[in-house]
């Protein structure tokens, strides 16, 4: 039986990786000792990252999408801490039921929250 999803997106920076996520609510998770390799959690949902020195953001498409129950006050929260919206992603209902938005990590992957409508 499956019982969880966790997504792995590259990395550039384990640093830079922990200190965004950590900006939007997410904490480390696990073991940090393991230098190319870390796992961040909120609200129980965990995304895990893979070193990828090399990568090009311009040529990342990593992308995850994460629903929520509340996506008018975490939108709120993230224009509070002057977290950078993705600039094709602001708060808005889409045709397919979902009001979404989106922003942007470090290394360029696109990270979707949503909620029903």
């Amino acid at each position: 039986m499956l019982t969880a999803i966790h997504p792995k997106l590259p990395m550039r920076n384990k640093a830079i990786t922990i200190a965004f996520y950590t900006s939007i609510g997410f904490t480390v998770f696990g073991n940090t000792e393991y230098e190319g390799y870390i796992m961040m959690e909120r609200d129980g949902l965990q995304i895990h990252f893979f070193a990828f020195p090399d990568l090009n953001p311009a040529e990342n498409y990593g992308q995850i999408y994460l629903r929520t129950g509340h996506i008018n006050a975490l939108y709120q929260s993230f224009l509070d801490q002057q977290i950078p919206i993705h600039p094709n992603g602001g708060l808005q209902v889409k045709p397919w039921g979902q009001k979404e938005f989106a922003l942007l990590d470090p290394d360029n992957n696109l990270l979707t929250f949503g909620q029903d409508v």
